[in-house]
């Protein structure tokens, strides 16, 4: 097992959860295809912006924004074929499975990593997408039924396909490997538990528990070296898309979280519908603690003093060794979100703020 905090060498190391807001211009080069030949050239020098802002935030741990990405479950569509781009009824573009999958372009994802590493000397973060969202997101009664029956079906078919992305990861030198499962996090839901408890396939907590199986054997490629990392993602991006929030402490899904094979879990923790900090007691003694402790909600920028305290309150229950401070969740929600870059560049600062003052209160 290996961690952020030895990896970083420092007490309370910072990092982002993974996605940047993206300018305009990026967002039509990524998703509209704007640029033409020069449109790689142009996003290698956004990236490097991307970078550069987090470096200068003080981070230690850093992403390349997703600003590469056309959208973040969509990257599946990238590694295997079998997918259809539709427009759902909202008018945003939907992929689906339509087909039986088959590995298309293993690596994929790998160019993020090989890029950063020559413009950083910062620990490099990866994310992926669970299984079980990409079946919750892309898996449909009608369109899909015909190559996967269930949705669990799709699961199992694309976990061999991130596994081996995730293996590419690991040796391209990529330091953390983080899959984002929002969909056991909706698990802490009572509306969404119920909804599963009155399925036929064995309700809230068997599919808990299939997500997290998923989720382990994703990462059961990574090397010893990296840092294998699951983030609780509650959604929180839903609050800048206008969707429902799904509100709950995490005590419905302890029992899952207590099986998952990783080093790291990151949890959000500044809305207060996601209960007490208590609950990290509850969790295994050595896994180390990605404390969302940094609204991404827009329009809020904590004060360090203030993310300090809350990191303070965690630090009362588990211990000052294994906090990393991060935000809630990643700043760029959906393909088409508005988020303002230069608010997200303070709020990073604020938390790399709150770090110092920890560290020299403990180190």
């Amino acid at each position: 097992m290996t961690t952020i905090a030895e990896r970083s060498g420092v007490l309370f190391p910072t990092a982002v959860v993974g996605s940047l807001p993206r300018p305009d211009y990026v967002r039509q080069i990524v998703v509209d295809g704007s640029g033409g030949d020069d449109g790689p050239r142009y996003l290698d020098t956004a990236v490097a912006h991307a970078v550069a802002l987090q470096e200068s935030a003080g981070l230690d741990v850093i992403s390349d924004g997703e600003w590469r990405r056309a959208s973040y479950i969509g990257i599946i569509a990238e590694l295997a074929s079998g997918f259809a781009l539709e427009i759902a009824d909202d008018g945003r573009p939907w992929t689906v499975v339509v087909d039986e999958v088959h590995p298309e372009r293993e690596g994929a994802v790998v160019g993020e990593v090989e890029r950063l590493k020559g413009i950083t000397d910062r620990l490099i973060k990866v994310a992926l997408p669970s299984p079980a969202l990409l079946a919750e997101r892309m898996w449909d009664a009608e369109r899909s039924s015909h190559a996967y029956t269930t949705g669990r079906d799709f699961a199992e078919a694309v976990t061999p396909i991130l596994r081996r992305e995730a293996e590419l990861l690991s040796a391209a030198g990529a330091d953390v490997i983080q899959i984002d499962d929002p969909h056991l996090c909706l698990m802490v839901d009572p509306e969404v538990r119920n909804y599963y408890d009155d399925e036929e396939d064995g309700g809230a907590d068997i599919e808990s528990m299939f997500s997290v199986e998923m989720d382990n054997e994703v990462l059961r490629g990574v090397g010893e070296n990296v840092v294998s990392a699951v983030h609780l993602c509650r959604r929180a991006g839903a609050r800048v898309r206008g969707e429902a929030y799904h509100s709950g402490d995490y005590d419905p899904i302890l029992d899952a979280l207590s099986q998952l094979e990783v080093d790291h879990l990151t949890l959000e923790f500044t809305n207060p519908s996601a209960g007490d900090m208590e609950v990290l007691e509850q969790l295994p003694d050595d896994l180390e603690i990605g404390l969302g402790c940094v609204s991404v909600h827009p329009g809020e920028v904590d004060e360090p003093e203030v993310i300090a305290d809350r990191v303070e309150e965690a630090i009362s229950i588990i211990g000052a060794e294994r906090i990393v401070l991060n935000p809630d969740c990643g700043f760029a929600p959906g393909s088409a979100a508005q988020v303002d870059l230069d608010e997200v560049y303070h709020k990073l600062e604020n938390q790399t703020a709150a770090a110092l003052i920890l560290r020299e209160r403990y180190g």
